[in-house]
């Protein structure tokens, strides 16, 4: 063998190395990817843990909230109608009262004037 033989063989052996040592480092690579995703995971079910023994109160204070909204709802609607009512009884009691004050005006005027007309001359 030469040394041009040997000059190719090398560069072989340093590629082989070469990409085993690139595979190495994928290889620890997705080692620590791994640690990191269970430690993760593990983080995550702590936090499922927590989340389920707020949820039970969360949840029962959501229903008595509706309830409440509920109540409140019932309560403007009734009001509402009773204003409807309150407005449809009052309104042409005032408007009899001011066509009765109308005409006691008219009557007091001819009264003081001596005037049978309601216009003036």
């Amino acid at each position: 063998m030469n040394g041009t033989q040997y000059g190719g063989l090398i560069l072989d052996v340093l590629a082989g190395i070469g990409a085993l040592l690139v595979g190495l480092g994928v290889f620890l690579g997705g080692l620590a990817l791994a640690k990191t995703l269970s430690r993760l995971r593990e983080t995550l079910d702590g936090v499922d843990r927590q989340l389920e023994s707020v949820g039970t109160p969360a949840r029962g204070a959501l229903g008595h909230v509706e309830g409440v909204t509920k109540s409140l709802e019932h309560t403007a609607g009734t009001i509402s109608r009773t204003v409807d009512l309150t407005r449809s009884a009052i309104v042409p009691s005032i408007v009899d009262v001011g066509a009765t004050l109308s005409g006691v005006t008219a009557g007091l005027r001819r009264l003081v004037t001596g005037k049978n007309r309601t216009f003036r001359e």
